[in-house]
């Protein structure tokens, strides 16, 4: 689903509909289109949160899930969450919500969250924290491995809760419903008219770096990786190959009870996550 180089970074391109101002940061919340490199727009929301704590300097940067976008209930559910901590910025991938483009399924996605990181960052927040649950966790593992040099589009702390550790894998029937998905016509045609998310048609050429590649090269930034004992998609094998790539830098928290992403996540891992996020992150 891409036609170039494995690895390949390039700048995001920040043209907002309205711009950030830094006199503001922390009371106005702010809603736009930001344009990605390869010309996509992509649908963002900022929100200043309840910063009365005293981090007022972090931001949260929110990278959802397959089939997901900004205006989700279980990703506003998400949203409000880690504003008890700081502000937070939510987005739609490409091919969701009211963003542009076609579903890359990870690998173009990248582009996306540097473009929300960007324009985070210009709210004048010296922390940011990227949160991805499931495709989004993939996604900030990635990101934070390609733009690990850059101090405007990178991210100072990472949390991929539920996220596959590598490509292909169709181990769970959840995960052979969702290759159907993404890879045959007809499953293209129901993620667009049943889930309202646009899948694009050809395959990765060349396959992106993996999480599980991405992950050592994260460090010294901190790591969190999450996931649920129960998840229908992806068995523990694949969390505990990201803890173990991560050495000493990465830390695994197994939630038990807990099954796949957003929905899965109650109230109390939340707040748990957003604690790590102040303590760690910058």
């Amino acid at each position: 689903m891409s036609n170039r180089p494995a690895g390949h970074v390039a700048r995001s391109t920040i043209r907002p509909t309205t711009r950030p101002n830094a006199e503001t940061s922390g009371e106005t919340p702010a809603r736009t289109f930001l344009h990605t490199p390869d010309g996509v727009r992509i649908d963002a929301v900022y929100e200043p949160g309840a910063t009365a704590n005293g981090t007022s300097d972090l931001v949260f940067v929110v990278a959802h899930g397959f089939t997901g976008d900004a205006d989700r209930p279980h990703v506003r559910r998400i949203a409000e969450a880690f504003g008890r901590h700081g502000a937070v910025v939510t987005f739609s991938f490409r091919g969701h919500g009211a963003s542009g483009g076609r579903s890359t399924v990870g690998d173009r996605e990248v582009l996306d969250l540097a473009a929300a990181v960007t324009w985070a960052r210009g709210f004048g927040h010296a922390r940011v924290v990227t949160v991805g649950f499931s495709m989004g966790g993939s996604v900030v593992l990635r990101h934070a491995a390609l733009y690990a040099g850059d101090r405007e589009a990178g991210t100072d702390a990472v949390v991929s809760v539920s996220a596959p550790a590598r490509w292909y894998y169709r181990g769970t029937a959840p995960m052979r419903r969702l290759h159907w998905l993404v890879m045959r016509p007809a499953g293209r045609l129901v993620g667009r008219y049943g889930m309202r998310t646009r899948i694009h048609h050809r395959d990765w050429d060349p396959v992106p770096l993996s999480p599980v590649e991405a992950v050592p090269r994260i460090a010294p930034r901190p790591l969190l990786v999450v996931h649920g004992d129960r998840d229908g998609y992806f068995p523990l094998d694949h969390p505990r190959m990201l803890a173990e790539a991560a050495g000493d830098h990465g830390e695994l928290w197994v939630e038990p009870g807990m099954g796949h992403a957003e929905h899965a996540s109650g109230e109390g891992l939340l707040r748990r996550i957003g604690d790590w996020a102040v303590a760690r992150a910058g």
